[in-house]
């Protein structure tokens, strides 16, 4: 996780008078909407504004070389089977506004693909939604929203049950274009997303940041493949508190950091809401790359509840840092249970705020038959034949 505001304002507004789209009543589903047809495949960009709906055409592959953006009461609807292929950079992206909606909505046997024409890493920015659920980045100030790193538009609220649409059997491949060494995309950010939002059924695939990041929120998401990022498989910050299970997360043999990196929030380590989700059935594949070769790293304060975990590979399995941290291990808020350690070099480390040595072994138990995301190392049988191979 890379905390810095990304300046897209350049490309946050966009003509979209060559794309003549079809609108619908904002609250029809989407299965309901009528295919907008007129929507380029050469050029797939521009903003989809209050009332309007974007479908695609799953026999068309789209060419994504500038942002879509899809405002407040648009909506952009891509069937299964669609393929979308990327590049542009930084300039490339779909960033879904508070009150719009996706629906990506694939099948096991015809997922929808964003993916780079020629498989190169970075090749785009990725996808970003802003929900309206809450967030705890503007608790010392009493404020409820913030503004995205990504794309520069509010998110959070008071919303829990925000539905940003629908994110379903869908590969997200080569995104995380990078502006400088502190500035990128992840594949998927998530920022106040809210639990009416639907999240499963997704590949991350090289990305060139985090696979998947959240930005507090409410979401839940289950069945998401995270692999060969060049930070972290998952993270977590601000205050996000969704129910997940069925996470699979593997590194590449020489680029990556961590499987997890969870905090509750950079500047407030107790700030409210905290950080809590539950993570059923998880498996975490590294190696010993580099100085970040941690499984799961818990800090600034957040709270969890891990249960059927396999860490395998990396050098260390659990590393617990900040006295607020602490206090939640010492308090029962923050365990990981039924954990499989696999050829991990040292299982458990703690550290206060000074950088001192802390005993921390209490946050796991050990379960040596537990089979995390299906099938241990391997990859699990609901993640075959959609995903693409790695």
């Amino acid at each position: 996780m890379k905390k810095t505001f990304l300046k897209l304002s350049a490309f946050a507004v966009i003509t979209a008078s060559v794309l003549s789209v079809q609108s619908c009543n904002d609250s029809s589903s989407d299965e309901d909407m009528v295919p907008s047809g007129n929507v380029d495949p050469n050029s797939f960009k521009g903003t989809i504004k209050s009332g309007e709906t974007w479908t695609l055409d799953a026999s068309k592959t789209y060419k994504l070389s500038a942002a879509v953006i899809v405002e407040s009461g648009g909506k952009l609807v891509i069937p299964a089977g669609t393929k979308i292929e990327c590049s542009g950079g930084t300039s490339a992206f779909v960033l879904v506004k508070q009150g719009g909606q996706i629906f990506s909505n694939g099948t096991a046997s015809a997922p929808v693909v964003f993916t780079s024409a020629t498989n190169t890493l970075a090749d785009w920015g990725g996808i970003v939604i802003c929900g309206k659920a809450p967030i705890n980045a503007g608790f010392a100030t009493g404020a409820t929203t913030a503004t995205s790193e990504v794309g520069e538009v509010p998110y959070g609220g008071t919303t829990p049950a925000d539905n940003s649409g629908a994110i379903t059997y869908t590969r997200i491949e080569y995104a995380g274009a990078v502006y400088n060494s502190t500035k990128e995309f992840n594949g998927l950010s998530l920022f106040g997303v809210g639990s009416g939002t639907k999240i499963d059924h997704i590949q991350i695939y090289k990305s060139n940041d985090d696979g998947i990041e959240f930005f507090g929120g409410t979401v839940n998401t289950s069945y998401i493949i995270s692999n060969g990022s060049d930070d972290d498989a998952f993270d977590w910050t601000e205050g996000w508190t969704g129910s997940n299970e069925y996470w699979y997360g593997k590194r590449d043999a020489n680029r990556g950091n961590r499987g997890i990196e969870a905090d509750n929030y950079e500047f407030g380590h107790t700030n409210s809401p905290y950080s809590n989700p539950t993570i059923k059935n998880i498996t975490l594949i590294g190696n010993d790359f580099g100085t970040e070769s941690q499984a799961i790293k818990l800090r600034r304060g957040t709270k969890a509840n891990f249960d059927n975990v396999v860490l395998s590979g990396f050098s260390k399995g659990i590393d617990v840092e900040n006295n607020a941290t602490i206090a939640n291990v010492v308090d029962g808020s923050l365990k990981l249970t039924n954990v499989n350690f696999t050829t991990i070099a040292s299982k458990i480390s703690g550290k206060n705020d000074a950088g001192a040595s802390v005993d921390v072994a209490a946050v796991f138990t050990e379960n040596a038959s537990a089979k995390g995301a299906g099938n241990g190392i391997d990859l699990p049988t609901w993640a075959q034949g959609w995903t693409r191979a790695f």
